[in-house]
């Protein structure tokens, strides 16, 4: 990539690359624990709802007094957005309406925008995308999540000749999980309550990796950035070790389950009995390539990869992703590149809201990862053809009407304040969207 010899440049001109973060939860944690280490990247500001728990999270993870001492703590997102001196923003606080908040304020200071926030990208990421472009500055997916890894891993086979028959990522899934709730969640992670807490473990953000939504929204991301399709019926989330990606993960007509080439999907690392998957991807992220002609089919076996029977279709993978502890790569390519670490580029999936149980009119919506709704990949054409509630959306709303488990919400069945800001992005999105 180039960067460190970039970034030892700009560190002897004197002209640090100066970062805001927004979010000192979990994933802010773990990139802040890589700042001391990589000389010429300075956190300028860091925001947080509670200023005194981001400064005790520095020091958790190994920042000294004196760093601390030069760092501005706040409790506006905003703020630290339009700091002066700041060139990249990263968005980290996992909440949608807040997130496109912070990226709007970014992108108007003219910041790159690094945007750890998934659940605002897949609700109006393509409208901030045309911001951010039209502004000049960059709007990036954090290196290290799923969506950024994968985009990368796309990138590369399409730049290589390859056709993408399948990208995505590997989790823990079982069909019971989509009703779990938070006071569920850690005996599901083999966690108590207690050791949960002390790590930074937010009980109803891990319930969303758990329950399918977190899933939803990072294929619909990927989707998204890299112009692949939807199934249309939702993730299937097939179990599937890493020697048969390319076996599953072809098309039906070729002896798969994918409707064709060129989708997204997650592997389960659990048989549908619980039982787990042998050589599982749970921690992981893959692509399945398409061999153009015989003689490239031919070089995957000759070289080692993977390949489905008729050897035309090989899987390759990467078996675990650090999350925050790779975030710098995005900082660093936003700044001394000008260039993404992937990007939304048009809208093909959307992450709905789902009941998880019978809900009643007068009901209170309560978002990813919580006691009333899951989120549940759908092709964005069908969505907005059935005014399907977006997960983002759906928190705090009241219910007007019953919704039977397992059905899709809509905005009919809430009341929405369509004068909200991140109602009016929405609908900017679906009515610019073709």
């Amino acid at each position: 990539m180039n960067l460190m010899p970039r970034l030892a440049a700009r560190r002897e001109a004197g002209r640090p690359v100066r970062c805001a973060l927004i979010g000192a939860g979990k994933f802010g944690s773990m990139f802040l624990a890589q700042v001391p280490h990589i000389e010429g990247l300075e956190v300028a500001a860091i925001a947080d709802l509670d200023p005194e728990r981001a400064r005790q999270a520095c020091r958790t993870v190994g920042w000294d007094e004196a760093r601390i001492a030069a760092t501005r703590f706040v409790d506006s997102g905003v703020t630290a957005a339009e700091m002066d001196g700041v060139e990249v923003v990263i968005e980290a606080t996992g909440h949608p309406s807040a997130g496109a908040r912070h990226a709007l304020a970014a992108i108007a200071a003219r910041r790159h925008v690094v945007m750890v926030n998934v659940e605002a990208d897949v609700l109006v990421g393509p409208v901030l995308a045309a911001k951010a472009r039209a502004a000049g500055v960059v709007y990036s997916m954090a290196y290290g999540d799923q969506p950024a890894l994968v985009s990368e891993m796309v990138d590369w086979a399409r730049a290589a000749g390859f056709t993408v028959a399948a990208a995505g990522k590997g989790t823990k899934y079982l069909p019971a999980y989509h009703r779990v709730t938070p006071d569920e969640v850690w005996s599901r992670y083999g966690l108590t309550p207690e050791a949960a807490k002390a790590a930074g473990m937010n009980p109803q953000m891990f319930n969303s990796f758990l329950d399918g939504t977190k899933s939803a929204i990072e294929m619909a991301a990927i989707a998204n950035a890299c112009g692949l399709d939807v199934p249309a019926d939702g993730l299937a989330f097939p179990p599937c070790g890493v020697d048969d990606l390319a076996h599953v993960l072809r098309p039906k007509a070729a002896g798969g389950q994918l409707e064709r080439d060129g989708m997204v999907e997650v592997v389960s690392s659990l048989e549908r009995d619980g039982r787990p998957v042998f050589r599982d991807l749970r921690w992981g992220v893959y692509v399945v390539l398409k061999a153009p002609n015989p003689y490239a089919a031919a070089c995957f076996k000759q070289y080692g990869l993977p390949t489905d029977s008729t050897g035309l279709y090989a899987a390759m993978y990467k078996p675990f992703h650090l999350i925050g502890l790779e975030l710098s790569i995005s900082v660093l390519n936003a700044a001394l590149r000008g260039e993404p670490t992937g990007a939304t580029r048009s809208w093909r999936g959307d992450a709905v809201a789902t009941a998880k149980r019978d809900l009643k009119a007068g009901e209170m919506l309560d978002g990813e990862g919580g006691y009333t709704v899951y989120g549940r990949l759908m092709p964005a054409a069908a969505s907005r053809t059935a005014k399907a509630l977006p997960i983002g959306l759906a928190h705090h709303v009241r219910l007007t009407r019953d919704v039977a488990a397992g059905a899709v919400v809509t905005s009919d069945d809430v009341t929405l304040d369509e004068t909200s800001p991140i109602v009016s992005l929405r609908r900017e999105l679906e009515a610019t969207s073709g």
